[in-house]
């Protein structure tokens, strides 16, 4: 078995499964439980002033017959008192001394403020600290959370304020509410951030009950913009943690959150730079045993690919995600179908006919109708391949390359080159 402990920045569990600030974490009862089924560490539901939620607060998205393939939630941070929070905090580590157990922060942008609570929870003898500048709802409109996330000033700012007084490491949680993320991600930085994490939830609604019309969730008739998470908001997460971790600037290790659902999921995070992962909705949907399959899944992952330990894995596609002025223009993919495996349902033809390249003919033998690419016109789309029900029925066959790799930004500097040259050459002709 491969060794699956972490170190995040000096913050340490027996595996990269960590519960992310949210109701699964809101009391010592329920951070326990989930050790006991084996989680590496918890970031308890943030702490600070005291607030009142509403009722009701939880939404969800489904699509296609799956149940909560996205997550909506208007509710706020821990509405019970910060003594009671430290008790339970303090009794959480000392039955469980190897799990990380994070405290997830969030006051007003003052220095007093931020000084006071960092006291107060490292006293209680957390692993280390998140400071929540992601929260996109009701803090947000008091000057905190994302209000303060969105503006790199502010999170630099703060930053500095909690390194002033910490003794434990410092993660700063990033709002995905903004247009580069790397802007945030550098602010933390510099500000002496530790760590990151990303991505908190993104502005959202629901949706809308059609016979009622009010907004779903609603709270007495009235409805407001909520945080969206879950399986849906998974491609973006991967996005931005991929961004910060190819950003030299940036630097720091990554706690990777959003639409983590199984082992796959946590092992992407990890390749594209995370070195632990934060879950949330999929402990809501499922409860909290499911780490035992994602730590049944991750080890064997690792067996298989011959590696002795989790941090093997961490950012080795990194150096693969570029910017697509660096891409291949003569790569060439093709799709083609097998006959064997084909259901004739037509969906690709349908799909290619209407709305993509008209490259796949439907033919008749004397067995009967069957589907085949015109490879020549075929510009390798994957969107046969992505519509067909059937595996294996699609296959993307990559060609033999014609002509020697090219990428856009090569091609724009020829030009701009050989431009310079006839520009040199009119001069001197001139002269």
């Amino acid at each position: 078995m491969a060794d699956l402990s972490i170190n995040l920045a000096g913050i340490r569990s027996p595996n990269p499964f960590w519960l992310a600030s949210a109701p699964p974490t809101n009391t010592g009862y329920q951070v326990q439980r989930a050790f006991e089924a084996g989680w590496g560490g918890a970031v308890w539901k943030t702490l600070g002033e005291p607030i009142i939620n509403t009722s009701s607060r939880f939404a969800a998205v489904h699509f296609g017959g799956q149940r909560v393939a996205g997550f909506n939630n208007i509710e706020l941070i821990s509405d019970r008192p910060l003594e009671v929070n430290l008790r339970e905090i303090a009794e959480t580590k000392k039955r469980f001394p190897d799990r990380a157990v994070v405290a997830s922060l969030m006051v007003e942008p003052t220095r007093e403020k931020w000084h006071e609570i960092v006291k107060k929870v490292e006293a209680v003898g957390v692993d280390g600290l998140e400071l929540n500048f992601g929260c996109p709802h009701g803090m947000a409109e008091r000057g905190m959370g994302a209000a303060s996330g969105q503006q790199p000033d502010l999170v630099e700012l703060q930053t500095m304020w909690v390194k002033e007084v910490a003794t434990t490491p410092v993660i700063v949680k990033l709002t995905p509410n903004i247009t580069d993320i790397t802007a945030t991600a550098r602010a933390a930085v510099r500000g002496g951030a530790d760590a990151i994490s990303l991505i908190n939830t993104i502005n959202s609604l629901a949706g809308v009950d059609l016979d009622s019309w009010n907004t779903v969730p609603h709270v007495g008739g009235k409805g407001a913009h909520g945080g969206y998470c879950g399986p849906a908001v998974k491609p973006i997460a991967l996005n931005m943690v991929a961004e910060c971790a190819r950003n030299p600037e940036v630097g720091v290790p990554i706690s990777g959150i959003g639409g983590i659902s199984d082992w796959r999921d946590t092992a992407e995070f990890l390749l594209m730079g995370a070195t632990g992962v934060q879950v949330c909705t999929a402990a809501m949907h499922h409860g909290f045993r499911i780490v035992e399959d994602m730590i049944d899944g991750l080890n064997d992952y690792l067996d298989e690919k011959g590696l002795s330990s989790v941090a093997e894995l961490v950012g080795q596609t990194v150096p693969r995600y570029s910017d697509w002025g660096n891409l291949d223009l003569n790569y060439k993919v093709v799709a083609r179908i097998n006959r064997d495996v084909c259901i004739n349902c037509n969906k690709c033809h349908i799909a290619c006919e209407d709305t993509s390249h008209q490259c796949i003919d439907m033919l008749t033998d004397p067995s009967g109708s069957y589907l085949e690419v015109v490879e020549e016109d075929c510009v390798g789309c994957n969107l046969c391949s992505i519509v067909c029900p059937v595996d294996g029925a699609i296959e993307m066959v990559e060609l033999v390359p014609e002509q020697e790799p090219v990428t856009w930004n090569e091609r724009q500097s020829a030009i701009a080159m050989l431009q310079s040259v006839r520009d040199q050459s009119t001069k001197e002709a001139i002269s």
